[in-house]
């Protein structure tokens, strides 16, 4: 869930493009979560705000739970929340997780979690990285909309293939969460 809050804000900033980037270092035990975005970006006098939960910009609400959520999840595993962003330029946010700690919740279903990002936002850009050791998983909707040329991404059987091919590489990878 927080993977889908934190894309959620880079839709409301105007993001064409949004990378997420989840590495697993069993050598380090961590696990690093990063979601990068080229929108509108939090302006400076923001940026400092955007954990605190009675903060947000939005209109239909008094609080901004998300990154604050994300901070507390993470500094309960012994890890912390990085958050960097420049006007026009998009945004960065990274979490990292201690990868053996009792708290550290589970990934969730990440086939499932790109396809509704993908079907829900056909026009955006995503692109997805998955490693562990000296193995890696990349999909990417910029080459997958090559290939499809003018076959919608929220048509079934693309949606299909989606979902196969991230559950594909992931079992490739050993991981299944």
């Amino acid at each position: 869930m927080h993977i889908l809050d934190i894309v959620e804000n880079a839709i409301t900033s105007k993001a064409s493009q949004v990378a997420i980037r989840i590495t697993e270092d069993l050598e380090q035990d961590q696990v690093i979560l990063e979601i990068e975005d080229d929108g509108e970006g939090i302006p400076a006098h923001v940026l400092d705000k955007v954990v605190d939960p009675f903060f947000t910009t939005r209109t239909t609400r008094r609080v901004g739970l998300g990154l604050s959520l994300l901070q507390q999840a993470a500094r309960a595993c012994e890890g912390d929340l990085q958050v960097r962003s420049r006007e026009g330029e998009g945004t960065w946010v990274k979490a990292n997780f201690r990868y053996h700690h009792i708290d550290r919740k589970p990934l969730g279903d990440m086939a499932s979690t790109m396809v509704t990002l993908i079907v829900g936002n056909p026009s955006m850009d995503f692109q997805y990285v998955h490693s562990t050791g000296d193995k890696a998983f990349c999909f990417d909707t910029v080459e997958l909309k090559r290939e499809l040329e003018d076959v919608p991404m929220d048509h079934p059987r693309v949606v299909q293939f989606v979902r196969d091919e991230i559950k594909k590489g992931l079992e490739e990878l050993g991981r299944l969460f």
